[in-house]
């Protein structure tokens, strides 16, 4: 994988931890807070870098990670095993980053400097992959930086982001490969590899 292999982010994504955010879900259900710790120790950083990637923001990111688990927590009730938790709680966040855009509409944004500033901050992140997502969050398209994150960073296959997303498949593998593209381009610029 091209982008934050490196990092200590801990992606739920095989059938088997499915199986357990499924059982924390089901735990919760019945007021389980230790179970509920367990779930955010575990998808907390896939949660956080889709917000990112939508609101550009850390301190909306915060509030929208913040808003998702409040959320997860009370919903954990109405949850219908279909071994996708994580897709479901994604879901869950896109909602509250558009709430939150919406409520926001007119505000200014800091994108470039609050999310330096939670990258200089995060010690467990490489350099290799703070470069990688500083330059997914300059030159790609908002589409294209949330489709690289939820392939990424928590490792959803394309179809599965196509049902996130609300798009075609075929719309999400050709803004995955341009993205891709102009990584690559602005690698090969920055490493002086870059040939015009």
């Amino acid at each position: 994988m091209l982008l934050l292999h490196t990092t200590s982010f801990e992606i739920p994504v095989s059938k088997k931890e499915s199986h357990i955010l499924e059982e924390y879900l089901k735990r919760m259900a019945s007021n389980d807070e230790i179970a509920f710790g367990e779930l955010y120790k575990l998808t907390k950083d896939s949660v956080y870098g889709f917000a990112l990637s939508i609101l550009k923001n850390t301190y909306d990111a915060e509030d929208v990670m913040h808003d998702c688990f409040v959320n997860v927590y009370k919903g954990a009730q109405s949850y219908r095993p279909n071994g996708k938790p994580l897709a479901w709680m994604l879901t869950i966040t896109k909602n509250l980053c558009f709430d939150k855009m919406r409520k926001n509409r007119g505000r200014e944004d800091l994108p470039q400097e609050d999310w330096e500033k939670y990258l200089d901050r995060n010690e467990e992140i490489s350099q290799e992959d703070k470069f990688v997502i500083q330059a997914c969050m300059e030159i790609l398209t908002d589409e294209e930086r949330e489709i690289i994150v939820l392939h990424a960073v928590a490792g959803f296959k394309h179809r599965e982001i196509a049902q996130i997303l609300d798009m075609g498949i075929s719309t999400v593998l050709s803004k995955y490969n341009r993205a891709l593209k102009k990584l690559k381009n602005q690698f090969e610029k920055e490493s002086g590899v870059y040939e015009k």
